[in-house]
């Protein structure tokens, strides 16, 4: 498996480089988010290590624009120590965090964790023919199941169907008449508050920030639809 490391620290890269090296690992090497990003698109990539604090594009802005093309885990190093750059970190997509100075045997222990979730999410999606994702939002509709991020989500009959509609057709955006049509089987006269609630109640499910949706957006004046 291949792990990009990415810190404007060469010493900080290579060390961690020696630790993965010596489980097996391959490592792609990256010294700030714009190299970083140019790597996840050049190579096949398993598992991405990056720091927060770069030049050009921090570890924080790269994050966000790999989530846009890729799910793979992504642990994010920091020397800082306050919640709020852990929190930033983890709303932009990562999946683990890390503050500096840290044990390296730790990180190949959350390197090894991570990949291990992520194959065995992966092993599931492909056993299962009736699987729909949004990035990290996945729907196994034989078992009737909404994980986001790897943790399940529970969401009332009616929460399910509107989300699974609006997942199966990513992208497209469905004005509220529409989905109340399409879930409730009749006209929609007066529907707009009905269809409202739901949609609120199932961003405070699958959301981290429900005021900052990553998956389910808003088109202001049109509707409603899922993104990636």
């Amino acid at each position: 498996m291949k792990i990009l490391v990415c810190d404007d620290d060469k010493e900080i890269v290579d060390a961690i480089e020696i630790y993965l090296q010596q489980e097996g690992f391959e490592v792609e090497k990256a010294y700030d988010g714009e190299e970083a990003v140019e790597a996840i698109k050049r190579n096949d990539v398993d598992l991405m290590i990056i720091d927060v604090m770069m030049p050009k594009l921090d570890g924080v802005r790269a994050t966000l624009q790999i989530r846009k093309e890729s799910s793979i885990p992504i642990i994010i190093l920091s020397a800082k120590t306050e919640d709020a750059d852990k929190i930033l970190g983890l709303n932009v997509g990562a999946d683990d965090y890390m503050t500096k100075p840290f044990n390296p045997l730790e990180l190949v222990a959350r390197v090894k964790s991570q990949l291990r979730r992520y194959t065995q999410l992966s092993s599931q999606i492909k056993q299962d023919e009736n699987v729909y994702e949004a990035g990290g939002l996945v729907i196994y509709d034989d078992l009737k199941k909404v994980t986001v991020d790897g943790e399940e989500v529970k969401l009332t009959p009616i929460e399910y169907n509107i989300l699974l509609h609006l997942v199966k057709n990513k992208g497209k955006v469905y004005s509220i008449n529409q989905i109340y049509e399409s879930i409730w089987n009749e006209e929609a006269i007066g529907a707009d508050n009905t269809v409202a609630v739901h949609i609120r109640h199932i961003r405070e499910k699958i959301e981290i920030d429900p005021k900052e949706p990553r998956y389910l957006k808003v088109v202001w004046g049109v509707g409603y639809k899922i993104v990636d």
